[in-house]
């Protein structure tokens, strides 16, 4: 792996690969604020990377292209990742620009008590750009999945998702999870966050946006009326569940198809939206319904959601499938508790651990 230029190996073709920041995660050891904990655990993070893992463990081919330090936590991430079965050939190392850090205190994120420390500015990361990355390897997947958080990184990072987003022909399904943190956007200064991530949007085939950060919008209608180019359109909406217009090949009008949420015992509120993107790209790629790929992606968030850290073991394919099978009634008596991945009783029962 080299720090810079474009030289391509014409990589493999994959199922998806997933470009972005991922950083080195520091989790606190027991609850409280970040003044007071006095030692923590190291993890990764990077809602791309996540993405990568999750589909690597459900059994899909996948890479992660990014970009981290000539330093020991660029060593870790890379491993990491890895790990999972991820690709991680095409990651690039920077010697001149460190691997992002950050830590969290335990609490839920929704909360006023939960306290982010990031430490990214000027990271690796913030480098990717069209000429310091290898835009082959980046459309070497079925799938190309990226995120807004990447152009937040910097002007660099910008040009280089409107690179990948512009619509020519041969390029793969490019699936985008709009991902909005205003936090990121405030310092910027090349761009502001919600019409630069409209315009993005635009240039997808498949989006993910959650009802609370879609510009202000009320309700998944509206969404799609200011958003009609994606073929494919996913509203999350927290507990209600998730909403998903697919313009139909011919007519060029929309099928709508809601889900509801499932019932889960919450171990910990983080991770989820990747999980449930990877779950519905999953589906996608196994080209089942519109239907089953919102079960799905219920499914992988409700595996991320009852365990403690980001990521989890996705259920087995057939698990999976058996439960997005289930009938309406079936399907809203699931509730799911830690555990319930490995669970095998029968279709009609509450999956859940005591």
């Amino acid at each position: 792996m080299t720090a810079t230029g474009r030289t391509s190996t014409a990589p493999d073709v994959v199922d998806v690969v997933a470009l972005g920041e991922s950083m080195v995660t520091f989790l606190p050891s027991r609850p409280g604020r970040l003044a007071d904990v006095p030692s923590f655990d190291r993890a990764i993070g990077g809602a791309e990377s996540n993405v990568a893992c999750v589909l690597a463990a459900a059994g899909h081919s996948t890479r992660w292209v990014g970009r981290v330090g000539a330093d020991g936590f660029g060593d870790h991430l890379v491993e990491a990742i890895g790990a999972y079965g991820v690709d991680v050939s095409a990651v690039r190392r920077d010697p001149a620009r460190p691997t992002g850090i950050y830590f969290r205190t335990a609490g839920d994120r929704a909360t006023d008590a939960h306290e982010v420390a990031y430490y990214r500015a000027g990271s690796a990361a913030s480098a990717m750009s069209v000429d310091t990355m290898d835009l082959d390897a980046i459309r070497s997947g079925r799938v190309l999945h990226l995120s807004g958080i990447t152009p937040a990184l910097s002007a660099d990072c910008l040009g280089l998702m409107r690179e990948l987003t512009a619509r020519r022909p041969g390029r793969p399904l490019v699936s985008f999870d709009v991902n909005h943190r205003p936090g990121l956007w405030r310092d910027a200064g090349h761009g502001h966050g919600p019409e630069v991530l409209l315009d993005l949007a635009r240039g997808a085939d498949l989006v993910f946006v959650g009802e609370d950060e879609a510009w202000g919008l009320g309700g998944p209608e509206a969404v799609r009326a200011a958003l009609p180019e994606p073929e494919l359109l996913v509203v999350k909406q927290g507990a209600s569940g998730a909403t998903a217009f697919h313009r139909t090949a011919g007519t060029g009008a929309d099928e709508v198809t809601s889900v509801p949420a499932l019932t889960v015992d919450v171990v910990a509120a983080v991770g989820a939206g990747d999980a449930f993107a990877a779950g519905f790209l999953s589906a996608t790629l196994r080209e089942k319904p519109v239907r089953e790929r919102l079960r799905h992606g219920h499914l992988m968030a409700a595996a991320a959601l009852t365990v403690p850290g980001d990521l989890a073991t996705p259920p087995a394919r057939d698990h999976a499938d058996r439960l997005a099978a289930l009938d309406d009634a079936a399907w809203g008596r699931l509730r799911l508790g830690p555990g319930w991945t490995q669970d095998v009783r029968g279709a009609d029962e509450e999956v859940r651990t005591p």
